[in-house]
């Protein structure tokens, strides 16, 4: 039997670039190889956005229609909706019980983002405690594979810790210790060289129209040391050239020579990288255009994969609640 994977993303904007090189090309791959359920995390998103909720159920749609433009495909992997299977919140409910205090404030990534986020107050009991949710998560399914950036590491070893101290308190193995899957994705940043980020502005979203990209794609940062068109350029260190590198590697040889030898300007070099990137997009949003034709077609495929979901993960729960004597 094939192992099983849970993955998911926060509804929390339009998806784009980032998204598509770093998880979306992932996932069509795995669910070759891998039982896959696809989460859309909007517990985990309203943990941020719980201010304004205004967008949230839009781009829950809007965010599938991109998954299953991309290639995720809802006769191979399972697409739910997190916040239609109450067992997420039944087991993470449990898990919260035992999870030492500790554990959460050591978390890397909620001390960076208590840090530097200042658009949002994140210093809440729910945001504290996300990584308990995540692990709920994760475990419902008895997820034996969960596919994460290096960074994301010390989430997925506390997730290890709370299924093995449940395991430890109540003298059964209900949960595996899911393993991970180190995915290499491209390095990717935003238009202005900082992080890739709705936030920041700096981001080329899949539903942009092809004169978007060309205007977007005109005001990138490039080469600061390459101030006059005869200035020979520096393409290792120029966003430019790796985004020349992620999506069009056919020419990325062509347009180091175009740099080194200075015989492109970066105007020429940007007009050019925009065409690409369209034509890479091209058939993605002929798909989404042909899905926003039918958004019921969307919520019939999240029905059936919270169905689906759901069922996996009340057999799971009632597990959990025949070892703990409930």
């Amino acid at each position: 039997m094939k192992k099983r994977i849970l993955s998911g993303m926060r509804p929390t904007g339009k998806l784009h670039l980032g998204h598509l090189v770093g998880a979306l090309d992932n996932w069509v791959k795995l669910q070759e190889e891998y039982e896959c359920f696809f989460m859309v995390a909007d517990w985990h998103a309203l943990m941020s956005e719980y201010e304004d909720t205004s967008q949230l159920s839009d781009l829950v749609i809007d965010n599938v229609i991109d998954w299953l433009s991309s290639g995720i495909d809802p006769e191979k992997s399972t697409i739910f909706l997190q916040s239609q299977v109450s067992a997420h919140l039944d087991l993470y409910m449990i898990f919260s019980c035992f999870t030492p205090l500790g554990w959460l404030e050591r978390c890397p990534t909620y001390k960076e983002q208590l840090r530097e986020v200042k658009s949002r107050n994140l210093n809440t009991y729910g945001f504290l405690g996300y990584p308990v949710l995540q692990a709920a998560d994760i475990l419902v399914y008895k997820s034996e594979r969960v596919p994460v950036g290096q960074d994301q590491l010390p989430h997925l070893e506390l997730t290890r810790e709370i299924a093995r101290r449940f395991n430890n308190i109540y003298k059964k193995e209900v949960f595996p210790y899911p393993e991970a899957i180190l995915t290499k994705t491209p390095k990717l940043l935003g238009l202005d060289g900082r992080k890739m980020s709705k936030s920041y502005n700096n981001t080329v979203d899949l539903a942009d129209s092809a004169d978007l990209i060309k205007k977007k794609i005109s005001n990138m940062f490039t080469d600061p040391k390459r101030i006059k068109l005869s200035d020979a350029g520096h393409p290792d260190t120029c966003n430019v050239f790796a985004y020349y590198s992620t999506f069009v590697p056919a020419m990325k040889e062509k347009v180091r020579d175009w740099c080194l030898h200075a015989k492109l300007g970066c105007t020429d070099c940007k007009k050019e990288l925009a065409l690409n990137i369209i034509e890479k997009l091209r058939p993605l949003q002929q798909r989404r255009e042909d899905l926003l034709k039918d958004k019921n077609k969307i919520k019939k495929i999240l029905q059936e994969g919270n169905e689906k979901a759901g069922a996996v993960a009340s057999k799971t729960l009632k597990e959990v609640r025949e070892a703990m004597q409930l």
